[in-house]
């Protein structure tokens, strides 16, 4: 295992203890606000409008995650419905993000179905797009399942996540594409055991750019979310090899992590899209993007010592 990979373990299994959450809590919100686009709708908006004058794409995420009771999933239900009609209303270039155990996987899957179900056909109303998000290996195959059941009603504005770290993720992504599934490709940021993923970072590396090419050599319009400019240069460079066209495939990054970077994407001629998360919920986010890379860590820790 090499220094990076044992700093993530080590820092992902740290952000689940309950004291250092408090601690977190009480004196990190302004730390982490670099990473949230404000804590309301009408904030993240006014944000999406600014990168959108750069030629910066949006997939706006109201933050939450796993829920205690189902009946609270109605409330992020309808912020979505809201956030969706907020970008119709503003006419803003984002689409939407979402996490099913925020709209009740983890205690009522067919409620959640209904959930999610809701949010999807209010986004087809305004020729809107819903991302639902990947999150650890316990819920891979039911997400996989909603966005095969959701196409299987034509609700085809629907895609999901595939995260390079896990072992079955070459065959997912060959379901899918056969299913005409839009996809994300991600490396991965949850703590996963070995029997199901990829250990090393050379593993997923190589995982990433074989789902990658994949994509691209079947026509399949791709998704490529990274930071790491190894995976970022060989897009490119593939791309260019086989003659692939710059709108086949766009480029995302994390709000507040490479703006610059972002904004220079569009110049050369990429789509790129920024996932930006907004709201209150912001701790479980904030420790994911913290554990991606000693970088952020550090650049953090600067900011505390400004």
């Amino acid at each position: 295992m090499d220094s990076i990979e044992l700093y993530r373990k080590v820092l992902l299994s740290v952000s689940g203890n309950r004291l250092v959450e408090h601690l977190a809590l009480r004196y990190g919100r302004k730390l982490a606000a670099k990473f949230i686009a404000g804590s309301s709708l009408e904030e993240a908006l006014d944000e999406i409008e600014r990168l959108n004058g750069n030629g910066i794409m949006v997939t706006l995420d109201h933050l939450g995650e796993g829920i205690k009771q189902i009946a609270e999933a109605a409330s992020y239900r309808e912020e979505y419905v809201r956030l969706i009609n907020g970008i119709a209303r503003r006419k803003v270039n984002s689409n939407v993000s979402l996490k099913p155990t925020q709209m009740g996987l983890a205690l009522d899957p067919e409620a959640c179905y209904s959930n999610i179900r809701d949010i999807v056909a209010e986004a087809k109303q305004h020729n809107n797009f819903v991302r639902i998000d990947m999150e650890d290996s316990p819920y891979t195959q039911a997400t996989i399942d909603i966005v095969l059941r959701l196409h299987g009603e034509g609700l085809t504005n629907v895609g999901t996540v595939i995260q390079a770290y896990l072992l079955r993720s070459r065959e997912d992504v060959k379901q899918l594409i056969e299913a005409g599934v839009n996809l994300r490709l991600v490396k991965g940021a949850y703590k996963e055991p070995a029997s199901v993923a990829y250990q090393q970072m050379s593993e997923v590396i190589d995982n990433f750019k074989a789902l990658i090419q994949m994509h691209l050599d079947h026509g399949v319009y791709t998704a490529i979310a990274s930071h790491d400019d190894r995976i970022i240069n060989w897009v490119k460079e593939y791309a260019y090899k086989k003659g692939i066209k710059a709108d086949a495939f766009e480029f995302q990054m994390l709000y507040g992590l490479r703006m610059n970077d972002q904004a220079q994407l569009a110049r050369e001629g990429y789509r790129i899209r920024c996932y930006m998360p907004y709201g209150s919920m912001w701790y479980p986010y904030y420790t994911r993007r913290l554990a991606e890379k000693p970088a952020n860590l550090w650049m953090v820790v600067k900011n505390m010592f400004k």
